[in-house]
């Protein structure tokens, strides 16, 4: 039998576990498995491409656990009424080849993105960082706002968005948090002077320039979130060569992230060493530190495996035959005629 872990069921999860809880135990998941990063079998995402968007699929594997995720790009579903980004996913057992678990992905995605984030800044970014600016305020901006606020100490988000009805919709949903102060912009040059966190989470897909060399200040640590796709960029070249850049993983940041536009020897470092303590991170509170995320498969094998554990300890999803039972495995076609369910009801 396979859990099935819908959107239900793995809202009840979140009101069970809470969700900054359950984004830090995502972090301290995440961390665990990038510092096993090379038992993992790795590669880049397969990508299909169209004018309207990107549907993608994102397999990895240890010896234990295979896991993948669907998932699309499509920034002009929103004027549709629907997701820019959904997603689901499955987690199997290696020695079987069975599907344990198959689960949504949409809002687990923008979970664990968060917590990729907030683990990465924990490295990189300077210790006594309080104040944040958050670019492009949409579906995954307050999972980043909570990320940074619960588990880096930030105090102050400070807004902006091209749509001020979604940096609206952000204040809302935070002021649940009144130990988090949101204050908004009028643009993005005045969201970023003064932080020391700068979070990027656009979603066009173009060749855009978020952040320019004269927003810059020393000592900034750069989340960079919405590059993400061949032809998607946030932040100018001349950002990127002025600082210290960090990476999921290099082959895939290398077509999908805002390095896409330096050349391909252009240095970076694999946050993964950083984590290991092999590369340094950080190297002065002056350096500019940006994270290249384009989020990595890695990263969804670890949601996966945590949400498959929580969902069997708190009894959560339901138990599905996305298989056919196997009493005889040699004889597939008798299900043809309906399986046991239909056997017992004859009977």
């Amino acid at each position: 039998m396979t859990r099935f872990v819908d959107v239900p069921a793995l809202t009840q999860l979140l009101q069970r576990r809470g969700v900054a809880a359950l984004m830090a135990e995502l972090s301290e998941a995440l961390r665990e498995d990038f510092l096993r990063w090379e038992d993992f079998d790795k590669s880049a995402r397969v990508a299909s491409h169209s004018a309207q968007g990107v549907i993608e699929l994102m397999p990895v594997a240890d010896a234990h656990r295979y896991a993948f995720k669907y998932v699309n790009g499509h920034p002009v579903n929103t004027s549709r009424g629907m997701y820019t980004v959904m997603a689901f996913g499955v987690l199997a057992d290696v020695a079987s080849g069975y599907p344990l678990l198959l689960s949504e992905l949409t809002l687990t995605t923008a979970l664990r993105t968060a917590a990729t984030s907030a683990m990465a800044a924990k490295a990189l970014a300077r210790p006594d960082s309080r104040r944040m600016a958050l670019i492009g305020n949409g579906a995954q901006s307050e999972f980043q706002a909570l990320a940074f606020h619960t588990q880096l100490g930030i105090s102050e988000i400070v807004a902006y968005d091209i749509d001020p009805a979604a940096t609206a919709k952000l204040e809302r949903n935070l002021a649940a948090f009144p130990a988090l102060k949101v204050r908004r912009a009028g643009s993005v040059a005045e969201a970023v002077r003064g932080a020391d966190i700068v979070t990027t989470v656009t979603a066009d897909k173009t060749r855009a320039t978020i952040i320019s060399p004269e927003m810059i200040e020393p000592g900034m640590h750069i989340n960079g979130v919405g590059g993400d796709c061949p032809g998607k960029t946030e932040l100018h070249a001349d950002v990127l060569r002025a600082a210290r850049i960090f990476v999921e993983y290099e082959p895939q940041t290398r077509i999908e992230g805002d390095i896409q536009q330096l050349p391909a020897d252009h240095p970076v470092v694999d946050l993964w060493r950083v984590l290991a303590g092999s590369a340094e991170g950080r190297q002065s509170r002056e350096q500019v530190t940006v994270f290249d995320s384009v989020g990595f498969a890695l990263e969804d094998y670890t949601a996966l495996r945590l949400v498959y554990r929580l969902a069997q300890e708190f009894g959560i999803g339901q138990e599905v035959e996305l298989v056919p039972p196997a009493d005889d495995p040699k004889d597939l076609f008798r299900h043809t005629r309906g399986g046991r369910a239909q056997l017992r009801r004859a009977a």
